[in-house]
């Protein structure tokens, strides 16, 4: 692809949103429904190509893509003709006789790049708002994901309305060159690295962005919570599609009375979970590519390991690993996005939250308690795009509940009205009557109007 060949898919794009298509409640109810036949018709297809790229388990991606992006369209077919519709606002009493309201109208042509680590849910649960919202839509599948993105590339082409929808596959090349164009709205998903590109270049051309990033997401775990239950949980949420997740707890805080019991907890846990060789689980996934795997390998060497730690290149595969660590460990310096969990200890709540305080915001902050003064105290002290007590990631599953970061995580919000909104223009909308239309408002303006006009907006404003 190169700018010249692109631009007229681009234009005619333009043509069709302004010709106000993509608009109507039809075409976007119409347009979701086709989204929900290709999940459908394709899941086998889609299911190998994931389990191609990522090693990735029937069950795991069934879970964590098909079913999560089927939830979306039900969602928004539920709720979209309420989305649809303005929102009445109150009007003063000196701005009567009139109707305001607040209507959310389509960006235009929009462009979503995709992430590799679930390629199938980041792409097509952006894609979900941005239909329901009335826009033309670029998907860019990421090329870490290859197979994955050809599948999407082929569906996309037989189900959804290819005046509307477009999907452009390759690497960063024809990554850059679509951000050398101007669309309305970039949503994107993936590295800070890659985020700080995006919004670089979409600020030489004044388009608005929502990034979607990573962090190192704590999970404390204090000494009066269930810690068998923590121990399940915090495993399956850490190790699921190999610690590639970007709301998975990056490290964690424990109080160190329960420590011990929560290691050996663990241990027995990803044993149930995986068996004595997780590589010969078919549950458990493998690292994208040599790249990251280079990066993971190197880490490994850095601390003490508790359990884990065996890795094959050939096959892209590092056990799940648990590793004692501190402050200062290089496990602790950047998100790690692999299956190795740095175990460190605290003895009262405020220095847990003095560790977190001292990072960027996380996309998510855990907690494992059952004081209800504690829970509150965390959530008072700290900052995160989501916050979970007693369980992790399903705070992203919730369609009804924004996701997204804060700060160096990221900004702008999906799923459900979230996403419907992002992928919007709010529009201020005033209807006035003619009448009446008394002089007072008008110039000249003496001493007497002026006293008046006064009076009159210091009591009804």
């Amino acid at each position: 692809m190169d700018n010249s060949s692109f631009r007229p898919t681009l234009d005619g794009m333009r043509r069709v949103f302004r010709s106000g298509l993509t608009r109507t409640y039809a075409w976007r109810r119409g347009q979701l429904l086709a989204l929900r036949s290709l999940l459908i018709e394709g899941e086998k297809e889609l299911a190998a190509a994931v389990h191609a790229d990522l090693g990735k388990s029937a069950a795991e991606f069934f879970l964590t893509e098909i079913s999560f992006v089927a939830g979306e369209i039900r969602h928004a077919l539920k709720h979209l003709g309420s989305w649809m519709r303005p929102a009445g606002r109150i009007v003063p009493l000196h701005y009567l006789f009139g109707s305001a309201s607040v209507c959310h109208e389509p960006h235009g042509v929009v462009l979503i790049i995709g992430a590799w680590n679930y390629p199938l849910q980041l792409v097509l649960a952006p894609l979900v708002s941005a239909l329901a919202a009335g826009n033309c839509v670029v998907l860019k599948p990421s090329e870490s994901a290859p197979r994955t993105s050809a599948v999407i590339a082929g569906l996309a082409g037989t189900c959804l309305d290819s005046r509307a929808v477009r999907v452009v596959e390759g690497g960063h090349a024809e990554t850059r060159l679509l951000l050398e164009h101007r669309f309305d709205f970039i949503f994107y998903t993936g590295s800070r690295s890659g985020g700080r590109d995006v919004m670089l270049a979409a600020a030489r051309k004044n388009v608005p962005v929502a990034l979607e990033m990573g962090g190192k997401n704590p999970c404390i775990v204090e000494r009066d919570a269930n810690l068998a239950v923590a121990a399940r949980r915090i495993v399956w949420a850490k190790f699921l599609n190999a610690g590639q997740t970007c709301i998975a707890p990056d490290y964690l805080l424990v109080h160190h009375e329960v420590e011990a019991r929560l290691l050996i907890l663990m241990q027995e846990a990803i044993s149930e979970f995986y068996g004595s060789d997780p590589a010969a689980s078919p549950d458990y996934s493998r690292i994208v590519n040599d790249r990251h795997f280079l990066r993971l390998e190197s880490l490994l060497r850095s601390d003490r390991i508790v359990s884990g730690g065996q890795h094959e290149r050939a096959a892209r595969y590092i056990a799940p690993t648990i590793i004692r660590a501190t402050a200062a460990s290089p496990l602790m310096q950047e998100e790690i996005f692999g299956p190795l969990l740095p175990v460190l200890t605290y003895t009262s709540i405020d220095q847990a939250i003095d560790c977190i305080g001292e990072r960027d915001d996380p996309l998510a902050i855990y907690l494992f308690t059952e004081s209800r003064s504690l829970k509150k105290l965390v959530v008072r002290e700290t900052r995160s795009g989501s916050f979970c007590c007693n369980d992790l990631l399903f705070q992203s599953a919730i369609h009804s509940l924004p996701f997204g970061g804060t700060g160096m995580s990221g900004f702008g919000r999906y799923h459900g009205k979230a996403g419907f909104e992002t992928f919007s223009a709010s529009r201020s909308v005033l209807f006035k009557s003619s009448f009446p239309d008394p002089g007072l408002r008008y110039p000249p303006y003496n001493r007497g109007k002026f006293s008046i006009l006064r009076k009159i907006v210091r009591f009804l404003g």
